[in-house]
């Protein structure tokens, strides 16, 4: 039987490498992670195989979130993909894998989150996902077209 997955496409007008340092880059990963307006109280990254990240964020009901996980391949500008784990659920890990694809407005970002425990938990990720990547749009828009 297979997993339920989610999968998410977004077009953000920013070149690939703007896209991939927000994934990337701890102090950008802190401006648009989590589903809500709440804060990230901490991000880490180290992307390279084998390298960790761990987001710990708070929703705006005051619940504090815990995910990290693991690189398992990872191509600079080009695509990422991680295992995915919250700290009070560690049975029960996923895997994301996001592409970055240069199209004329910018970039194509494939994002597939696969391997969920259940159809409830793909579903509450696939409302968090999509509230992050509204603010993942409003980072990219704030940081402008080129450089990062």
């Amino acid at each position: 039987m297979q997993k339920p997955s989610l999968t998410i496409v977004r077009r953000l007008k920013a070149p690939p490498q703007k896209v991939y340092a927000a994934w990337t880059r701890p102090e950008l990963m802190a401006r648009w992670w989590g589903p809500d307006a709440g804060p990230v109280l901490s991000a880490e990254a180290d992307p390279r195989v084998g390298g960790r990240f761990r987001v710990v964020f708070q929703t705006l009901d005051g619940e504090t979130h815990d995910c990290r996980g693991e690189y398992q391949e990872v191509e600079a500008d080009r695509k990422l993909v991680f295992t995915w784990q919250w700290v009070t659920l560690p049975e029960r890990r996923s895997l994301v894998t996001i592409t970055f694809r240069p199209v004329d407005e910018g970039t194509e970002m494939n994002f597939t989150h696969s391997q969920f425990f259940d159809e409830a938990a793909r579903d509450g990720h696939d409302a968090g996902w999509k509230g992050a990547f509204e603010k993942l749009d409003a980072l990219i828009a704030e940081l402008g077209g080129t450089g990062v």
